[in-house]
């Protein structure tokens, strides 16, 4: 059952580099929640692991720094009654943390005007828009 963790095309975290713990959740699944260990956690050595590139490596340690422990990146998963769909959803959870912390960054906006029309049509708009309104107003009545 144990399994690599697709991040994207490129990138996939071993098995070996991951663990696993699982815990009593306190989530839905009836009395069966008393007994069964279905709250996973999944934990990743984030700089330990040699399978980023420095660079990729030291965006993701900026982004996620908030949620590293040590360097170590955990999620949990208890929504589901089943470990194995747990086990699942945290497996996805992890990879799209990766994923979007070694992204690249979006591309700088560059600043611009409108066009001197557009400013135009838009202003011509704004009359057109206010005329029908002032001719919906009722005069004094008689």
């Amino acid at each position: 059952m144990v399994e690599d963790i697709r991040v994207n095309d490129r990138l996939i975290i071993p098995a070996a580099e991951v663990a696993w713990r699982f815990s009593r959740s306190g989530g839905p699944g009836g009395q069966g929640v008393n007994t069964t260990d279905s709250r996973v956690e999944l934990s990743w050595d984030l700089t330990g692991s040699a399978l980023l590139p420095a660079a990729l490596k030291e965006r993701a340690v900026e982004r996620l720094g908030h949620r590293l422990i040590h360097g170590v990146l955990t999620v949990t998963a208890s929504e589901h009654r089943s470990q194995l769909r747990n086990r699942e959803a945290a497996a996805a959870r992890l990879a799209g943390l990766v994923a979007s912390a070694i992204a690249a960054p979006p591309r700088v906006r560059r600043a611009t005007r409108p066009s001197k029309g557009s400013v135009e049509r838009r202003i011509a708009e704004k009359k057109r828009r206010g005329e029908t309104k002032r001719n919906r107003r009722s005069g004094p009545m008689d």
